[in-house]
């Protein structure tokens, strides 16, 4: 008899588990806003990046990176001197050697005539360009409507005469124009939005897209457009009308999170940085990271890693709690129906034997 209600309470248990479980994965995907994990706070972000780096930034690793940034050509002086202000922040004094080591290299590669000689290399091709050079040599141009102008009359006349067309810098330039809808339902403006398109073509230019990166803006555009209509556009209302918008929302909304990204820090630590973001769920988590830490990103960007970095800015959502208080009452429940069985299979059987 105890037998009996003990197996029908587990039952119940195992039954009710069930259904909060069952209930809370419908609402998690009838509201998007319900998902388990939420963004975190600007002051959680920067407490979970501190308690990362106090056992992450060790003496032995900020040197090593320290190292290996010394090592690169050319050499990223935004890296290495927020390694450098990391140190110091954290009261790590680093090896006599490498202080006269990166003072060599500082006066090696910011002479005036290695600044000559590598801006006229930068001019002429971006991906020579070292990052602190940018906004002199390559931005002027590069974060202008000029190129995106000029971006869609070569794909046009491309398209026409059967010649390659570049589809990610069409895409970018399509964006970077103001040309589709997709930036009003990505929650944002056409100037964030045409700031964040040039600077993803700047770092095309100097090859700091990633490869998911890429293939999204590729994706856009060749789905995105109309290529039959393409060589007749003359206006703004016919580019326009050959732009499916929603092929765009997620290449706007990634732009419109890499501006978030500039607009906290900088140019320079952006263009760095892009190369972490594959999609739109990872520009978001940068931009939050920029707004968070502002210029003490880079440096914990380079201890962390982005998989550290942006663990910083997740948490557990009350529907995430209440999911995971469920799927744990679940599988309790289920272990104790299990339990129970294997327990009266292995009673019956000893009872089998005895009277045998």
């Amino acid at each position: 008899m105890l037998r009996r209600i003990a197996r029908f309470l587990l039952f119940v248990a195992f039954a009710a588990s069930l259904a909060v479980t069952g209930l809370n994965l419908a609402r998690i995907a009838s509201k998007p806003e319900l998902a388990p994990l939420r963004d975190a706070t600007l002051a959680e972000f920067v407490a979970a990046s501190d308690a990362m780096l106090a056992s992450a930034a060790t003496p032995a690793t900020l040197q090593a990176h320290i190292g290996n940034r010394l090592a690169e050509e050319p050499r990223n002086w935004l890296a290495l001197d927020a390694l450098i202000d990391l140190a110091g922040e954290r009261g790590i004094a680093l090896p006599a050697s490498l202080t006269e080591a990166v003072k060599i290299a500082r006066e090696d590669d910011h002479g005036y005539y290695a600044q000559a000689t590598s801006c006229a290399k930068c001019a002429y091709d971006p991906a020579l360009c070292a990052l602190e050079q940018v906004m002199v040599c390559q931005a002027p141009v590069a974060l202008t409507p000029i190129g995106d102008i000029a971006g869609i009359t070569r794909a046009g006349v491309a398209y026409a005469s059967g010649g390659e067309v570049d589809q990610i810098d069409l895409a970018l330039s399509t964006v970077g124009l103001g040309a589709t809808l997709a930036v009003v339902v990505s929650g944002g403006s056409s100037g964030v939005v045409k700031a964040g398109a040039g600077l993803a073509k700047l770092a095309r230019k100097m090859g700091r897209l990633s490869p998911r990166l890429v293939e999204m803006a590729v994706t856009a555009a060749r789905r995105g457009i109309n290529w039959a209509g393409l060589p007749a556009v003359r206006s703004m209302d016919e580019l326009r009308a050959a732009v499916r918008s929603e092929e765009f929302v997620p290449l706007t909304a990634t732009l419109l999170d890499l501006e978030r990204t500039r607009a906290a820090t900088d140019v320079t630590t952006a263009l760095h940085l892009l190369p972490m973001v594959d999609d739109a769920a990872d520009a978001r988590r940068l931009a939050l990271a920029a707004e968070a830490l502002g210029p003490k990103l880079v440096g914990r960007a380079e201890v962390l890693g982005k998989a550290r970095l942006f663990r910083a800015g997740y948490r557990i959502s009350k529907a995430g709690w209440g999911l995971a208080v469920g799927w744990v009452g679940l599988m309790l429940s289920l272990a104790g129906l299990i339990g129970h069985a294997v327990q009266g299979l292995v009673i019956g059987g000893l009872r089998r034997l005895a009277r045998s």
